[in-house]
């Protein structure tokens, strides 16, 4: 098994793009674009499929849900964020929620 530190500097060996080091905006478009194709097979699947996940349909997915860990591990280096700590730091954020009884509802701060 990787650790997200290890896939967070795996993928950075693998981008390529304009200003490598000082460019936040090309992996959280890439990010957001990715997301979306992930939005646009769940809803084929719904539409086309019933809303039934075939063994096809979740391999299509796992290969956009990489494309969007491989985006947001870079987004996170040129950030100077180490992924794994993103990871843990939202699992303390959503514990807390939870033990304060505000895992529903909107807004960051609650």
């Amino acid at each position: 098994m990787i650790s997200f530190n290890d896939y967070q500097e795996a993928a950075r060996g693998t981008a390529v793009y304009p200003e490598l080091g000082k460019n936040f905006v090309y992996p959280t478009l890439g990010l957001v674009g990715e997301a979306g194709e992930v939005a646009e097979k769940v809803k084929k699947i719904i539409r086309d499929k019933d809303g039934i996940i075939t063994s096809e349909s979740r391999e299509e997915l796992k290969k956009e849900l990489g494309d969007v860990l491989w985006y947001l591990a870079n987004m996170c280096s040129e950030l100077d964020l180490n992924l794994e700590d993103v990871a843990w730091f939202n699992l303390q954020k959503l514990h807390s929620r939870m033990q304060r009884g505000k895992i529903k509802g909107s807004g960051d701060n609650r």
